[in-house]
């Protein structure tokens, strides 16, 4: 199976709060920033593209939640991601969980290449493809 890159475009799903946000930066450079919406400032500015932001605002989302420090227990990372179906239909792969309010999200990068965060369930172990 052919490796997605996972981080390559992410929007936020129903259910995990948005603390970062990615949006052109307000300095008139043509860039993007990553907005913390708990301290009410940026975290990153100038960065070049999108996709390299909202990267950046994936990896925040797991380091942080809400109230500071994302408490470690809250993380699962996967030493590779594993293929997995929404129950939606969609397949695709998750390389990192995150428990919020007591449930657990997967970051999911479907094969439209789009990441969300979705609940555990809606995500299942995909059966071995060609």
């Amino acid at each position: 199976m052919q490796h997605l890159n996972i981080c390559s475009i992410l929007r936020y799903s129903a259910g995990v709060r948005e603390r970062f946000r990615v949006q052109l930066t307000d300095d008139g450079s043509g860039t993007y920033g990553v907005w913390d919406g708990a301290v009410h400032g940026w975290r990153q500015s100038g960065l070049v593209d999108e996709e390299q932001a909202l990267r950046a605002a994936s990896d925040l989302e797991i380091q942080y939640d809400a109230h500071g420090p994302r408490n470690p227990d809250s993380v699962r990372r996967l030493e590779e991601p594993k293929a997995a179906d929404r129950a939606d239909w969609q397949s695709g792969e998750v390389d990192v969980w995150i428990r919020q309010d007591g449930e657990w999200f997967g970051r999911f990068c479907g094969e439209d290449k789009r990441v969300r965060w979705v609940s555990g369930k809606d995500l299942r172990a995909a059966p071995d493809r060609p």
